[in-house]
């Protein structure tokens, strides 16, 4: 007779799926975005001075307040250490213009997390990009100060505080790459600069933060279909570089379209929502009434994330129509 004794440093753990653990946890990955997006507040103090810290303290403020408030009506669980309340205030503050209103500001948080969050359940089962849908209320609740820009604190000569899409698309006015580049052109607070945009895109994507399916899907898709206009008339047209640096591109590409919540979850679907969201972007540039179109084109796609992650499933092994 065999005696089976027992090891008592051996314990069955038993848990529900996934059984498989990423390494980023959403706390961890929400305060990543937040280191990403320094430079990109330094590169705005820097153009614009120091009123625009107010401009994002008051909108983290609000963010964090309003998710607090509502988490308190609905009895349910406070989250604000997971950070992603933090994110919102502060992406919506870096796609502002410079010397917002600061009573606009906390509006359009309320607005980012009440309507673009919470109202989904929260965390996790939002449609839209939440820090979208607030400056999308803001684009339609206050269309003259959300379009008024300001000159740079070192403009050169001829810098205005039009944009560089608003200067081509109405004056047919060009803007040296070189400008773009380093931020010193009239724009929103976080997008002026295109080198802060790439430090802290860049390391978030080899951090393993953001996919890079999106920005690089992104990125040739504007190749290519801002291309093929250029190539039709140059003249009437912005090159794909300039569209490229200009604008909301590529602090759309890094911090806006790769939402962990609001972008698909496939290899596939990355790509079709990349690609899409350029087509739809270059539409509304080049034919459209608006210079800009990033935060509709990404919010438009948004709304089609849950059919693409239907659609672009990767097929289980041995199955069988």
């Amino acid at each position: 007779m065999t005696t089976v004794t027992a090891n008592p440093s051996y314990k069955l753990r038993l848990a529900s799926s996934p059984h498989v653990h990423s390494r980023w946890s959403t706390k961890r990955a929400m305060w990543m975005v937040v280191i990403a997006l320094v430079p990109c507040m330094i590169s705005a103090v820097i153009f614009y001075g120091f009123y625009q810290l107010l401009i994002m303290a008051v909108s983290v403020i609000f963010a964090v307040a309003t998710e607090a408030a509502v988490k308190y009506f609905r009895k349910r669980e406070l989250s604000i250490g997971d950070g992603s309340a933090v994110i919102t205030g502060l992406l919506l503050a870096l796609i502002l213009p410079p010397n917002f209103s600061l009573f606009f500001t906390a509006l359009g948080a309320v607005v980012a997390i009440g309507l673009g969050k919470e109202i989904f359940g929260g965390l996790g089962y939002n449609i839209f990009n939440p820090a979208l849908v607030g400056r999308a209320f803001l684009q339609a609740a206050f269309p003259v100060q959300i379009t008024t820009w300001s000159v740079p604190n070192f403009a050169v000569e001829g810098v205005t505080s039009a944009t560089p899409l608003a200067a081509f698309k109405f004056d047919k006015i060009g803007t040296a790459v070189s400008s773009m580049l380093y931020g010193n052109i009239g724009g929103s607070l976080g997008e002026t600069s295109a080198i802060a945009i790439l430090i802290g895109g860049l390391f978030l994507v080899f951090a393993g933060v953001v996919n890079y399916r999106i920005p690089l899907s992104m990125i040739l898709s504007m190749i290519v279909f801002g291309g093929v206009f250029w190539l039709i008339d140059g003249t009437a047209f912005p090159s794909p570089l300039f569209q490229i640096a200009a604008g909301g591109f590529l602090f759309g590409t890094f911090f806006m379209a790769t939402d962990w919540v609001s972008s698909p979850v496939t290899p596939n679907g990355m790509w079709i929502y990349g690609a899409g969201i350029v087509l739809v972007l270059v539409m509304i540039r080049l034919f459209g009434g608006l210079p800009e179109g990033v935060m509709y084109a990404i919010l438009f796609m948004n709304g089609f994330v849950p059919l693409i992650n239907k659609y672009t499933q990767p097929k289980i092994f041995g199955e069988a129509k």
